[in-house]
């Protein structure tokens, strides 16, 4: 039955009827094994000498050393390849298999890449192949060998013992690309990392990503630090938090839902340059942009406004991609999206007029603006203000044509609580957000420094969690505080790092670029 349910084509499903009873064959092996005293999971550790692609690529240099050495004569090239060949001791999970009876031939899988076993029972022993027939795909094992290359010019490794190291108990996937199979990789990433290399490829980038931003920040002076996660007031956002309760406290907290007031905490206590990257919670819905815990990196820098962060941005998001991706210019679907030139400014007040026609510099009153609402058919609720509609008309009539690098600038002061007023005009403030493909990328401001300022602008908050807004902020005391005992005029910003890793990886959700992503229970 086993080697039936094996030779089945890629295109068929394995019934789960099927999953159970290879499932039983295997344990049946694994006793066998331990039967005979070789229970796998009993090793401790393997010499690995090399990784799949460091043995093809260094064969492939030897053999071409070896050509150049021995010109057209054949006979030399042949003996100067069997002098000079390469022991190596690999290890891997067994992907495929081809049975040719007293030599297989099996697919080894490392971390870098796979490459080709040839088993014969006249070099490993008679005893040892007749076990090694019993393994199964998904096994991990060790080889040792020598690295030759095939007739058919694949290099590969010619086996002279090989050990198994760990016992695969459930079949990998003989299906496993589609839209109906999405379900499942997002919840056993182990398998989808295993069966698709292009997966572990992304996450690899990500990795890349993470670490070019660190770099780049700690050549321009910052220092990385860490902030509390659990907190009595969640603020520096426009979101829900998650509750929790701390037992040894008796105190309910939330889970943060930002960095942000923390870190300026830091800028008060004279750190001038500070940034964290980090898991924030917010208690939203999940699409295809939104999970609900995420990665955050903001940093503050003292004696700076929202221009400087602009600035640092535009260079940032220029240097990532030539760092990651080896080109200004990188594709997401079909659209190609270059950073090498200047990015776009605009206001939101000029960004709402170029693409609805409406020109909120005229407008004067929360009723006006209401009417424009009513005319245009944006919707509202009745708590809303004149800065509120007009963040309104900008999600409704301009974010869809935000395809190339666009800095936004000077936000309503009704959305920004926490961001500095603009001197010439205080219902607007020193704010910009970065849109790329139609999505907000980042978000930064001129830091409110003005503690009787922000005072009033968290009671303001107050009011509108009174009329409904569960998204509002709340005062937070201590960091008033903090703001009473003197800030320095500081520039801040916030940038979601799933949704850069998606943009510089061509990742269609953000699930693709989370390893476990929120997932609703199954039953």
């Amino acid at each position: 039955m086993s080697e039936e349910i094996r030779s089945k084509s890629p295109e068929e499903e394995i019934s789960a009827e099927d999953i159970n009873i290879l499932k039983k064959i295997r344990m049946d092996k694994l006793e066998e094994l331990k039967a005979q005293g070789k229970n796998p999971f009993e090793i401790t550790k393997y010499d690995v000498t090399t990784h799949n692609a460091d043995a093809k690529a260094e064969y492939e240099a030897f053999e071409a050393k070896c050509k150049a050495e021995a010109g057209d004569d054949e006979e030399k090239l042949k003996q100067l390849l069997e002098d000079g060949k390469q022991t190596v001791s690999i290890a891997g999970r067994i992907m495929s298999w081809r049975d040719m009876g007293k030599a297989n031939f099996i697919d080894l899988r490392d971390k870098t890449d796979r490459i080709q076993v040839y088993v014969r029972m006249n070099d490993i022993g008679k005893d040892e192949f007749a076990e090694f027939k019993k393994w199964d795909i998904g096994d991990i094992v060790g080889v040792e060998g020598f690295v030759f290359r095939t007739r058919r010019g694949e290099v590969s490794v010619h086996a002279t013992k090989i050990t198994m190291l760990s016992k695969s108990l459930l079949p990998l996937p003989e299906k496993w690309h589609g839209l109906k199979d999405q379900d499942t990789r997002y919840r056993q990433r182990y398998t989808d990392l295993i069966c698709n290399p292009e997966v572990k490829d992304t996450f690899i980038k990500r990795s890349k990503i993470i670490s070019a931003i660190r770099r780049y920040l700690d050549a321009q002076g910052f220092m990385e630090v860490e902030t509390p996660m659990l907190v009595a007031n969640a603020g520096g956002a426009a979101a829900r938090p998650f509750e929790t309760h701390y037992n040894a406290l008796n105190e309910d907290v939330k889970l943060r839902i930002s960095l942000e007031l923390y870190l300026k905490r830091l800028i008060v206590g004279g750190l001038e340059r500070v940034y964290e990257i980090g898991r924030v919670f917010r208690n939203e819905g999940v699409d295809a942009r939104h999970n609900p815990e995420f990665t955050l990196m903001e940093l503050y820098q003292a004696y700076t406004d929202y221009h400087g962060m602009m600035e640092l941005t535009e260079n940032m998001f220029r240097h990532l991609a030539q760092e990651v991706c080896g080109s200004t210019k990188i594709t997401y679907g079909e659209l190609e999206i270059d950073f090498g030139k200047p990015f776009e400014k605009m206001t939101m007040v000029e960004a709402v007029k170029k693409y609805s026609g409406v020109d909120f510099s005229e407008v004067t009153t929360d009723e006006q603006a209401k009417k424009l609402a009513d005319e245009h058919h944006v919707e509202y609720e009745a708590r809303h203000k004149k800065g509120d509609i007009l963040n309104l008309f900008f999600e409704q009539f301009v974010e869809e044509h935000l395809l190339q690098p666009t800095f936004i600038t000077d936000h309503p002061v009704e959305i920004s609580p926490l961001t500095k007023r603009k001197p010439d005009n205080p219902d607007y403030v020193e704010r910009f957000e970065l849109f790329i493909n139609t999505w907000e990328m980042c978000n930064a401001y001129s830091e409110l420094n003005d503690p009787i300022d922000q005072r009033e602008r968290f009671i303001a908050q107050e009011e509108m969690f009174k009329q409904g807004d569960e998204e509002a902020n709340h005062i937070d005391e201590d960091f008033l505080r903090a703001l009473e005992i003197g800030m320095p005029p500081t520039g801040g910003i916030g940038y979601g790092i799933d949704r850069l890793v998606m943009l510089l990886t061509n990742s269609p959700a953000i699930r693709d670029v989370l390893l476990f992503p929120t997932m609703k229970p199954i039953d």
